[in-house]
């Protein structure tokens, strides 16, 4: 029974829904004109454990991100504000595809979003 103290990791199915979700999500985003070149010398089995380290942290599950702080792993790489918003458009897309309410995937975006500031590096 999912009750109010029930964190958002554990509504949106746990470990297993954050595992078919970064696979799923990095389609698109690898996909995307935009967005793709950004990832083209990045190794993607480790892009995926990081985002998925970072999703269950996000979602209030078991899970610590141990990745570089995320303003340092983003530094100057160009990334806009305009990026970050095709980035998440990319999430919803892929959280509502999965089966995420509207109100969990908007749930999902706050949190996302509280990250903008560092991954465009308007946080220096």
């Amino acid at each position: 029974m999912k009750t109010e103290n029930t964190s958002l990791y554990e509504r949106l199915g746990g470990e297993d829904m954050i595992a078919a979700l970064i696979p799923a999500f990095y389609v698109r985003v690898l996909a995307d004109p935009e967005l793709g070149p950004f990832f083209k010398h990045t190794e993607l089995e480790k892009l995926h454990a990081m985002q998925r380290e970072f999703f269950v942290m996000a979602t209030g599950g078991p899970i610590s991100y141990s990745g570089r702080p995320l303003a340092h792993a983003h530094h100057g790489r160009g990334i806009t504000k305009h990026h970050f918003a095709l980035f998440t458009s990319h999430l919803v897309d892929t959280l509502l595809d999965m089966g995420v309410t509207q109100e969990e995937t908007d749930e999902v975006i706050d949190r996302i979003n509280a990250t903008t500031n560092e991954i465009t590096g308007t946080s220096y």
